[in-house]
């Protein structure tokens, strides 16, 4: 028995290119990747972080509170939406516009450790190194040496932060976004475009603990995305110096994260919580500059 298909009938064609849903909405996606990028990457998370935001972790608004793990709530309350989001999109664009060839070149970029230890170790250093004079210079103060619990945890924290934050993010907004970007508007105007983007997806973390609550100002979060803004200029320059190596950046990334989770407030106890987002944008801001000027707006891309 045979069946005739039907005129106008939703299903493809052999060749892949019908004419339904399904398929206008893949050519869609192979004509601009990156919109669908970056709003599949904001509608994913947003959609998973609603919970924690009306929950009593957040608004309040459902009386539900996130447990604690690892003395946190951010694991079981923002880790699911970030890995729904930059890296999960970042798969799913890749497997839909490059195929599984696409997909083995994403996933080896992601491995590309081989940059030399000599970028690995000026990371691990320059970034605290960084973070800690732009502290001392809006404090007026020394900073106090670390415990030997703080300095025990560093590392252990470090992979913790590279495997959580890094991977949930950086493989999207760096490794599938930054690329085309810069062919199309180069290094500079790249940097200009995810670095907005970069922040405004976090925005509604500011709604939790995680930002501060519903008692937030607008100051914190304009001053997060200004930050994100400078810093990107940074992780672009640390991206293309190093041959596109995720795994670098994804350090220089976490490498602020864990700094300030575990050392900044043993080390500066006398300044308030403030001066952390203060001296992570003066450090950005100043070292983008000096990128910028140095690289004559190309932040090492050949």
């Amino acid at each position: 028995m045979t069946t005739t298909r039907a005129p106008g009938s939703l299903e493809d064609r052999p060749d892949g290119t019908g004419s339904g849903p399904r398929a206008g909405v893949r050519e869609s996606i192979r004509r601009s990747p990156l919109a669908w990028f970056f709003s599949l990457a904001f509608a994913l998370s947003w959609a998973a972080w609603v919970p924690y935001v009306l929950s009593e972790n957040g608004l309040g608004v459902w009386h539900f509170a996130f447990p604690s793990v690892a003395g946190t709530t951010q694991l079981l309350g923002v880790l699911p939406g970030a890995y729904l989001g930059p890296i999960l999109s970042a798969f799913l664009i890749t497997a839909i516009t490059e195929g599984r060839p696409g997909l083995r070149a994403w996933s080896g970029r992601l491995a590309r450790w081989r940059v030399g230890w000599r970028w690995y170790a000026m990371v691990l250093v320059s970034v605290p190194a960084a973070l800690t004079l732009a502290s001392v210079a809006l404090g007026g103060s020394a900073p106090v040496l670390p415990g030997a619990a703080v300095l025990a945890a560093y590392l252990p924290g470090l992979l913790l932060q590279m495997i959580t934050t890094g991977l949930a993010e950086e493989p999207g907004w760096r490794e599938f976004a930054m690329p085309r970007l810069q062919r199309r508007f180069g290094p500079a105007l790249a940097s200009l475009v995810v670095g907005p983007l970069w922040g405004a997806w976090h925005l509604p973390l500011f709604l939790t603990e995680w930002g501060g609550g519903p008692h937030v100002t607008w100051l914190e979060p304009v001053e997060f995305v200004a930050t994100t803004i400078a810093f990107s200029y940074v992780m672009t320059w640390a991206f293309n110096r190093t041959g596109e190596s995720l795994p670098l950046v994804m350090l220089l990334h976490t490498g602020v994260n864990n700094y300030f989770s575990l050392a900044w407030d043993e080390m500066f106890p006398d300044l308030p919580d403030g001066y952390a987002a203060h001296a992570f944008l003066l450090s950005s801001a100043t070292a983008a500059m000096v990128l910028l000027v140095a690289t004559r707006g190309r932040l090492g891309k050949p």
